[in-house]
């Protein structure tokens, strides 16, 4: 009886190890297919860069080092310091604009009449 309870501790073990490999493996998939132009970023050997391309077909990575480009494989990012950020432009409502337009106008007509 002893014998089966540390056989059945011993799977749970494994069971729970192998677990949290594949999570560790998922996860730093998904941080490879996030990698994208303008992100900081530290490689295995410790240098710092910002991503200029990538290449995921190829594995490669090349990173912008105060102006000197490196070429790296995907394998060598060891992590992510700053995503880079995406640019959001808002429009401003057409009808706003023409109105401020009118009203700056306005303004210039009233001062130059007096």
């Amino acid at each position: 009886m002893p014998t089966v309870i540390m056989l059945l501790v011993m799977v749970g073990l494994i069971w729970f190890m192998q677990r949290s490999q594949k999570k560790q493996a998922q996860a730093r998939q998904d941080q490879l297919k996030a990698l994208q132009k303008g992100d900081e970023i530290v490689t295995i050997g410790g240098l710092y860069g910002v991503v200029d391309e990538v290449d995921t077909a190829n594995q490669k990575m090349v990173l912008d080092i105060d102006g000197v480009y490196l070429t790296f494989e995907l394998g060598a990012l060891k992590r992510v310091v700053n995503r880079a950020e995406q640019e959001v432009v808002e429009a401003a409502p057409v009808e706003e604009a023409v109105e401020e337009t009118t009203e700056a106008a306005q303004n210039t007509a009233v001062e130059s009449e007096d």
